[in-house]
C-alpha cells in the first residue's frame, strides 16, 4: 500500500487511460444496430381463387369445307357461256356453265326419227299378226308361218323399246350441256372459260370447285390416351369445341363434335376428330389453321393459383403462403392438374390465401416479405355457347 502511494501522479494517469482504451475496444461495435430486424424481401403475390374450371384438351386443327365438289363436264363439248363470277355464292341447281347444245340436239332428232320408224314397223307387224290369227284358227295357214308373224311383231316391239331408250339417253346428254351447281357453296377459281373444249369426266381438268362454307368443319387430332374420355363426354352430351385464330383473334365457341375416326393412326398415336361450326358470317375459311379447345367437362369449385406460385421441393410441390403478419410459411400442396398458366390445387391451400409468385430464391420460412405487385389470376373462360337453332 505504501508502494502504491509512493507512485507518482503522471504514471497513475497513464495507467487509467490505457485501461479505458482496452475497455472501449472490447465493446461490441454498433450496439444499437444488433437488435434491429432485417429488411422485408420484395416479392410478387397472388390471391387463390375458387371457381369452376373447364377440362379442356388443346390441339391444332385445320378448317375444312363440310362439302367440296370439283365440277366437271359429263359430255364432250365446247363451253358456250359461263353464268357466274369467281367467288360467287351459288345455290344448288343454279346454272354454272352452258355447253354448245347443237350437236346434242341433232343426236336427239336422229334418235326420235329412228323411234318413229321403229314404231311404224311395230304397228304393221302387230296388225299382220292379228289378221293372220283368224286364218290360223281356220287352218288356212301353217302354224310355222303364224309363229313367224308373231315373232316379227314381238321383235319390232322390242326394237321400239330400244329406240325409246336411245331417245331418253339423247335427252339426258342434252341436259348435261347445262352444268348446274350440285350444292350450295362458294365458287373458286374458274379454270376453263368460254370457247374451251371439255372432255367427259376429265381426270386432269375441272371447270371450277365449290366449297360449302356454312356450316363448316374443323379437323384436329388428339392423343389416343384421351380418346376414352372424349367418347364418354360425347355420349353424355358434355363435349363441346371452341377454336381460336391467334393471328386475327377470332374465337368460335359453338362447335359440335360430330366425327370420331374409326381407327387410331399407329405412326403418330393420334386419332382424327371433326367439329362442325355454323359459320354464318364466313369468318372461318377452308385451309385455315386454328387452335382447338375440346371441352370434356368442368371441375366445380376448384382452387386455382398461378403456375409460378408452385415450386418443386425435396418432398414434392410446395408454395410460400403469406400470413397476416407479412411473414411466409412454406406449405406442401397437391396439384390436381394444369389449366393454361394456372394450376388446380387439390390439397394444401384455401380460397383467399395469398401466395408468392416471384422472389422465392430469397425466401426462407418465417421471412418477412413486402408485396410489390399483386399477380392477377385470369378470369374463368366463358362457357361454350350453343348454336342457335
Amino acid at each position: 500500500m505504501r508502494g502504491m502511494a509512493t507512485m507518482n501522479t503522471p504514471a497513475l494517469s497513464l495507467l487509467l487511460s490505457v485501461t479505458g482504451l482496452v475497455l472501449t475496444a472490447c465493446k461490441p461495435a454498433g450496439g444499437a444496430a444488433t437488435g434491429s430486424a432485417p429488411p422485408p424481401v420484395p416479392v410478387q403475390t397472388a390471391v387463390t381463387q375458387q371457381r369452376d374450371v373447364p377440362r379442356v384438351i388443346e390441339s391444332v386443327g385445320a378448317v375444312q369445307a363440310l362439302r367440296m365438289v370439283t365440277v366437271k363436264s359429263q359430255v364432250d363439248g365446247m363451253i358456250a357461256q359461263v353464268h357466274f363470277q369467281e367467288g360467287d355464292e351459288v345455290k344448288a341447281g343454279d346454272p354454272l356453265v352452258s355447253l354448245d347444245r347443237r350437236p346434242f340436239e341433232n343426236l336427239l332428232r336422229i334418235a326420235r326419227a329412228e323411234l318413229a320408224n321403229a314404231r311404224a314397223e311395230s304397228a304393221h307387224a302387230k296388225a299382220d299378226a292379228e289378221r293372220y290369227q283368224q286364218l290360223e284358227q281356220q287352218a288356212a295357214i301353217s302354224k310355222e308361218q303364224f309363229a313367224l308373224l308373231n315373232t316379227r311383231a314381238e321383235t319390232t316391239q322390242a326394237l321400239v323399246q330400244g329406240k325409246e331408250a336411245t331417245v331418253a339417253n339423247a335427252e339426258l346428254l342434252l341436259g348435261y350441256t347445262q352444268i348446274r351447281a350440285p350444292i350450295h357453296g362458294r365458287t373458286g377459281q374458274l379454270i376453263l372459260h368460254e370457247g374451251a373444249l371439255v372432255k367427259a369426266n376429265d381426270v386432269n381438268q375441272s371447270i371450277v370447285t365449290l366449297n360449302q362454307l356454312a356450316p363448316i368443319a374443323v379437323a384436329f387430332a388428339v392423343p389416343e390416351s384421351v380418346l376414352a374420355v372424349i367418347r364418354g363426354a360425347l355420349a353424355e352430351g358434355r363435349a363441346s369445341v371452341a377454336v381460336t385464330d391467334r393471328s386475327s383473334g377470332l374465337v368460335r365457341t359453338d362447335g359440335k363434335l360430330s366425327f370420331v375416326d374409326n381407327a387410331v393412326d399407329p405412326t403418330s398415336g393420334t386419332i382424327v376428330l371433326k367439329a362442325v361450326f355454323e359459320n354464318a358470317d364466313h369468318l372461318l375459311w377452308p385451309g385455315q389453321f386454328v387452335q382447338v379447345q375440346t371441352k370434356i367437362g368442368v371441375d366445380l369449385a376448384a382452387l386455382v393459383v398461378p403456375a409460378a406460385a408452385v415450386q418443386t421441393g425435396p418432398s414434392g410441390s410446395q408454395v410460400y403462403v403469406v400470413k397476416a403478419d407479412q411473414t411466409v410459411e412454406l406449405r406442401p400442396v397437391k396439384v390436381l392438374r394444369s389449366s393454361g398458366d394456372e394450376l388446380l390445387i387439390a390439397e394444401g391451400l384455401h380460397a383467399g390465401e395469398t401466395v408468392v409468385t416471384d422472389g422465392h430464391l430469397r425466401l426462407v420460412p418465417g421471412a418477412r416479405v413486402e408485396s410489390t405487385t399483386l399477380t392477377a389470376i385470369a378470369p374463368a373462360p366463358k362457357p361454350a355457347i350453343a348454336p342457335k337453332s
